[in-house]
């Protein structure tokens, strides 16, 4: 048991040296100096088994990158069914992952809405905003293409 102890710890070790102590995860693939900072902003409201949900990507550089995919994930299921924009597609019943387009450096801006139906009638829900996929380009401010947003089913928009 202990042999097996230090053989993981050592492959732990090792990824943290092939990685970097202080490395993002979607950094590991990218091009060396090639960075940008994707943000996601927007709002979702939840109202008579209706979810809507208003979303603009924003890269803040200092690279553009070609395409980008953001994932939403609710804690409820989804009606089925349900059309979305063509560049979503329903990866669950929980999630849809949508491409963004290209977000050029500095300001290059994409936006998208969804109009959704939940399974259920719930009284309120959690989404989660996160990108998925960046095409290989490093992101070393996460936090603000990250969020978890707590719905209440009163039609009001909350904002993230």
């Amino acid at each position: 048991m202990r042999g097996l102890r230090k053989g993981v710890l050592g492959v732990a070790l090792a990824a943290v040296v092939v990685t970097g102590a202080g490395g993002s995860a979607g950094a590991a693939g990218a091009v060396a100096g090639t960075e940008a900072d994707l943000s996601h902003h927007g709002h979702v409201s939840l109202w008579d088994r209706r979810v809507g949900v208003w979303l603009v990507s924003e890269n803040h550089g200092p690279s553009d990158v070609s395409q980008a995919t953001v994932r939403l994930a609710f804690s409820v299921p989804m009606a089925g069914g349900l059309e979305l924009p063509p560049a979503c597609l329903w990866s669950s019943d929980r999630v849809v992952s949508c491409r963004t387009g290209t977000l050029r450096a500095v300001g290059g801006a994409g936006e998208l809405a969804l109009d959704l139906r939940t399974a259920g009638f719930p009284d309120e829900m959690t989404v989660e905003v996160t990108t998925a996929w960046r095409d290989g380009v490093a992101d070393r401010n996460p936090r603000n293409d990250r969020h978890r947003v707590l719905v209440l089913a009163t039609g009001d928009p909350y904002v993230f």
